[in-house]
């Protein structure tokens, strides 16, 4: 159930505006102003704020920014606010809200923040044959451990578990375990008291909290520093978290679910993942197959996806003809689902006539993903590196690493965390090694900002 908060006046065009969220689905909290915003925000949290145009959006998502809190801001006014519209985008606002507001674009805001629609889209026989199995185990109160390739679609099937679970009335909270760094996972986790470090002007819910009666989504866990392993094996055991600053522990109710690209049970023996936090989190598995792997979706995944992004941005929908139906077939998707959406985003703004045809299809010339290297001394990094070996000859090593890394987030679209995958490295030395490359003044590739949204999603 997305959480979305409200700032300002119910009793006007605002109003109508929440309660058609509301009939959608939506879990309404309101605020007067965005100092009321903030506390709510403080002890709750929420996947998006309606922001009325009268109030300081700007100071609003700077603070958001200052204190760590993740939530889209929407700005809310009237068309003839034209001026105050523009001066919220550049001051952070994701998107702009016309009054009176349209049913069909709240609809799809609160799709975009879901990230999925409610039931995954799927033919293939792998695929129906996991989502039968997560369906017998939704109801469950265990631990659900999801596995499975970047971009491959496992926040979206968490979210499928959440709302088939006898907690789907409660919230569903995620957290990017890759996202943060160490110094601060703790307290986004849970919670810290005002005063309990630098920076902590008041009091705050962490994410267990945040999901109490509900599910927590622990999304790239696999990144998690070893010392927090150990207190949140004792959150999952106790039931209880001790809140940075905090005097006492707080009792939590919350069903754990946790996703990872990596092989947890190898990174268990390398001594990188507590062996006892594993068995608690894999009590039930589920494996996601990548996109390659059950090409019955693809056809299936693309007309979804076209007909969702033709009525996000006010399009006639389309069909993919029998050429782009092709094209899509024989690519190997070394970006699973989220490369699959992303071209058909492209596509639907590009398609010229009554259906998207191949040449609306976009797709790097990339090799198969099997076919790059698994860590930067791997026999096939020249191919990787776009150098013949005679070129390599002779340069430090630290060179033909940057390289290599710089190439595979090129190839990766800017998603770092299908890049570390590919290089068999963890996000946090590829972020240590992105920042070193910036300090020396080298570009990094990063997702061309002049796109329209969700065209590349970075999952780093």
């Amino acid at each position: 159930m997305t959480r979305v908060l409200i700032i300002g006046s119910l009793g006007g065009e605002l109003g109508q505006a929440a309660r058609m969220a509301q009939l959608r689905g939506a879990r309404l909290m309101q605020a007067d102003g965005v100092a009321g915003a903030m506390e709510r925000l403080r002890a709750d949290g929420a996947d998006l704020a309606l922001c009325d145009l009268v109030h300081d959006v700007g100071w609003l998502v700077a603070q958001l920014a200052e204190e760590r809190i993740h939530c889209p801001v929407i700005a809310c006014g009237r068309n003839a606010d034209a001026a105050a519209a523009v001066r919220a985008i550049r001051a952070g606002a994701k998107e702009f809200l016309p009054l009176p507001p349209d049913a069909d674009l709240i609809m799809a805001m609160l799709q975009a923040v879901a990230g999925e629609p409610e039931v995954p889209v799927c033919q293939d026989a792998a695929m129906l044959a996991l989502l039968e199995r997560a369906a017998q185990v939704a109801r469950a109160e265990a631990s659900v451990l999801i596995c499975g390739e970047s971009g491959t679609g496992k926040e979206v099937l968490a979210r499928h578990i959440h709302k088939l679970s006898k907690r789907a009335n409660g919230p569903f909270v995620a957290l990017n375990c890759a996202a943060l760094p160490e110094t601060l996972m703790e307290s986004e986790l849970f919670g810290h008291e005002k005063g309990a470090f630098s920076g902590a002007v008041a009091a705050r819910k962490g994410k267990f909290e945040q999901a109490e009666g509900g599910t927590l989504l622990l999304d790239e866990i696999g990144e998690m520093d070893p010392r927090l392993q150990a207190k949140l094996l004792r959150a999952i055991q106790e039931r209880e978290v001790d809140k940075l600053g905090g005097g006492a522990p707080v009792k939590v109710d919350c069903r754990i679910l946790a996703a990872t690209n990596r092989d947890l049970a190898e990174e268990v023996r390398a001594g990188r993942f507590r062996e006892d936090l594993y068995f608690r989190l894999n009590v039930i598995a589920l494996r996601i197959p990548p996109l390659r792997d059950r090409p019955g979706d693809i056809q299936a995944l693309a007309e979804h996806f076209a007909g969702r992004f033709a009525k996000a941005n006010g399009l006639p929908k389309r069909a993919l003809n029998a050429e782009a139906r092709i094209k899509l077939a024989q690519h190997a998707w070394p970006g699973n689902v989220r490369e699959l959406e992303n071209t058909l985003h492209r596509a639907v703004l590009l398609a010229q006539g009554g259906a998207i045809g191949a040449e609306a299809i976009e797709l790097p010339v990339v090799p198969h993903a099997s076919a790059l290297p698994t860590a930067p001394n791997a026999p096939d990094a020249v191919a990787a590196n776009k150098k013949p070996v005679t070129q390599l000859v002779g340069q430090k090593v630290e060179v033909v690493e940057r390289d290599l890394i710089l190439e595979t987030l090129t190839h990766c679209l800017g998603n770092r965390t299908r890049a570390a995958e590919i290089l068999g490295i963890s996000i946090r030395t590829l972020r240590n090694k992105l920042h070193e490359y910036r300090a020396q003044g080298l570009a990094v590739p990063v997702a061309p900002a002049t796109l329209p949204p969700g065209f590349y999603q970075n999952a780093g």
